[in-house]
């Protein structure tokens, strides 16, 4: 399982950066400066996300849990559901398109699972 999430969190990190660079250069000139921080804040939180579930994988090899294998699941879950939706707000925004208000009510749940990633992540080093 490790050299999955090792693997995955490699293409998360390589998205984080060219979403990254995007934010920065491109939507700059297409959205509003509020909404290019919404953009921004799922690209960081995905970033510190590819982070722990890097952390998950080289855990899992030394702790080899459910806790941990659990916690790379949910840190996935959580860049999905968190910066997934800030990155469709981030669309609807710049398409005008309607039903912005029901995307953003995943956002919470996303960082539910961020939350849930690192206490499970704890719990699977304390066994």
């Amino acid at each position: 399982m490790h050299k999955t999430f090792l693997t995955l969190a490699s293409l998360l990190g390589a998205l984080s950066v060219a979403l990254g660079a995007f934010g920065a250069h491109g939507l700059k000139k297409i959205v509003p400066a509020e909404t290019v921080s919404t953009f921004q804040t799922g690209v960081q939180y995905q970033f510190y996300h590819t982070f722990a579930l890097f952390l998950a994988a080289i855990l899992y090899k030394e702790f080899p849990t459910n806790n941990i294998v659990w916690a790379g699941y949910a840190f996935i879950a959580g860049i999905l559901l968190f910066s997934g939706s800030l990155y469709v707000l981030t669309f609807l925004h710049d398409t005008q398109s309607v039903g912005l208000k029901r995307i953003g009510i995943i956002t919470p749940i996303g960082g539910l699972f961020f939350i849930a990633g690192w206490v499970l992540l704890a719990m699977g080093l304390k066994k």
